[in-house]
């Protein structure tokens, strides 16, 4: 029953994919430093959100898990004893990709993946070209800093994976995420947008009485990417306005500690594995569910 120091990094991502990855190694470090124990980056952190355009030529940028990423990643976590959830491309087979967490222990072995399930196709989110869905399921992991689970960005509207992650024992949900807003949207529509997004995720929290960690990328990007030295420009016409807000909320979904929306940030926290238990005790809603009637669940409609 461990209480666990958890940091979330909240970057802005810049066209050279390696200045990303530099970036995101020297976080790590800081936080740290800091006294953090388990560290989680924001979605797809080593090049600026490419999905707002369909580029066959963007594949490049995919890497095998073992890859680079994971190497650099692992000697920081064996260096500084620390639990880190590091969202990457993906590159599984030949034509086969995959938006990918992976979570590395802090004596720097890959102690878990999981594989993007929900996949979004919407305008200038155009993730259905570049991504499989995940065939892992939903997971748990016993780690050395907790029990946590992670789920990625799109997952993070779908109480199914949230609870089934919860029900295999995560304490932790951890969603590394990259949304924002489309500028033509935001004067009228961009209060209400994050505070859906926050409000699902507290709900989370709620109902299955577990942390939740929601980790946003900030700042505007049109999508350039420059990798090993090939520059590979974004999409013409106003970007994404990546809305940052990255936050924590206990058990019962009250928000413990919140980002800015446009400033890079650590965001760090003290989690209590106990406040679970007091929780659920108190809001049984595990002990009353009617899991004798929940077959419909499975299918796409019941009309």
């Amino acid at each position: 029953m461990k209480k666990t120091n958890v940091a979330l990094i909240q970057m802005s991502c810049e066209p050279d994919t390696q200045k990303n990855l530099d970036k995101a190694a020297a976080r790590i470090e800081e936080a740290a430093k800091n006294g953090a124990e388990l560290i989680c980056l924001p979605e797809l952190f080593r090049a600026q959100y490419f999905c707002q355009r369909e580029d066959h030529a963007l594949f490049a940028t995919a890497e095998s898990i073992p890859g680079p990423s994971t190497e650099r990643i692992s000697q920081i976590a064996r260096d500084n004893k620390v639990v880190v959830i590091a969202s990457l491309f993906e590159r599984r087979a030949p034509g086969l990709y995959h938006n990918t967490a992976v979570t590395i222990e802090r004596d720097g072995h890959i102690a878990d993946v999981y594989r993007k399930m929900h996949i979004p196709d919407d305008p200038l989110y155009y993730e259905k070209f570049y991504f499989t869905p995940g065939d892992l399921g939903f997971r748990a992991l016993e780690s050395t800093a907790g029990n946590i689970g992670t789920l990625v960005c799109w997952d993070q509207w779908y109480p199914e994976g949230a609870r089934v992650t919860a029900l295999k024992g995560a304490e932790i949900l951890f969603y590394p995420t990259a949304i924002g807003w489309h500028p033509s949207e935001k004067e009228e529509y961009g209060e209400a947008q994050y505070d859906a997004w926050q409000t699902t995720q507290r709900a989370h929290a709620i109902s299955n009485g577990v942390w939740v960690c929601a980790v946003n990328r900030v700042g505007h990007e049109q999508g350039d990417v420059i990798h090993e030295g090939v520059s590979m420009p974004g999409p013409e016409g106003a970007g994404l306005e990546f809305w940052g807000g990255s936050f924590i909320a206990d058990p019962f979904g009250r928000i413990i500690a919140k980002a800015s929306h446009d400033k890079e940030e650590i965001l760090y926290a003290t989690l209590d594995p106990a406040l679970v238990e007091v929780t659920r005790q108190h809001w049984p809603f595990l002990r009353d569910r009617r899991i004798d009637a929940y077959e419909g669940i499975t299918k796409r409609f019941l009309l």
